[in-house]
C-alpha cells in the first residue's frame, strides 16, 4: 500500500499534501490569532468586498434552488415554482451589484498607506480591500482599535 501512495501524480498523494499543506497554513493562523489575544475572530474584508460576495452568493443560492427543482420533474408546477424562485435569487443579485456599483462610484478613493495601493473606502472606518489595514477619515479615531462599530449613526453623538 505504501508503493501505491508513493506514486508520482496519484490523486490520494495530491490531496494528502494539499490538506497537509491548508492544515499547517490554518493552524499557523489560529495559534497566532491564540497567541495575540487568545480568541479566534473572524477576518474582517472591505464593505464593498462583502456585498458583492453577498450578491455572488445570491447566484450560487439561485443556481441550487434550480437544480433543486429538477428532482421534481413529475410535478411541473413545483418545477416551475423552482425556477422561478431560483431567478428571482439571481435578479435581485443583478440589482444588488447594480447597487454596489453605483455606490461604489461614490466612494472615497484612499492611498492605503500600508500597500500603498488606492482603495475605495465607505463610512468613517474601513477596511483596505488588498493588505487589510483599517483605514478611517476622521482624526479622532485614527490610532484606536479596529471596529466597525464606528460607522453606526447612533456611536457618532
Amino acid at each position: 500500500m505504501n508503493v501505491f501512495l508513493q506514486i508520482p501524480g496519484n490523486p490520494l498523494q495530491i490531496f494528502a499534501t494539499n490538506f497537509s499543506i491548508l492544515h499547517s497554513f490554518f493552524f499557523r493562523q489560529l495559534c497566532y490569532i491564540k497567541k495575540k489575544g487568545g480568541m479566534v475572530l473572524a477576518k474582517y474584508s472591505s464593505k464593498i468586498n462583502k456585498i458583492r460576495t453577498f450578491a455572488l452568493s445570491l447566484i450560487f443560492a439561485g443556481f441550487i434552488v434550480m437544480y433543486t427543482g429538477l428532482f421534481f420533474r413529475a410535478h411541473p408546477v413545483v418545477v416551475t415554482l423552482f425556477m422561478l424562485f431560483g431567478l428571482f435569487f439571481i435578479l435581485l443579485s443583478t440589482v444588488v451589484y447594480f447597487w454596489i456599483g453605483m455606490f461604489s462610484t461614490k466612494a472615497v478613493q484612499v492611498i492605503c498607506p500600508g500597500c500603498g495601493k488606492p482603495t475605495k473606502m465607505l463610512g468613517r472606518v474601513d477596511i483596505c480591500m488588498h493588505c487589510n489595514e483599517p483605514l478611517t477619515l476622521d482624526p479622532e479615531l485614527e490610532g484606536k482599535a479596529f471596529d466597525e462599530s464606528y460607522n453606526r449613526k447612533r456611536l457618532q453623538k
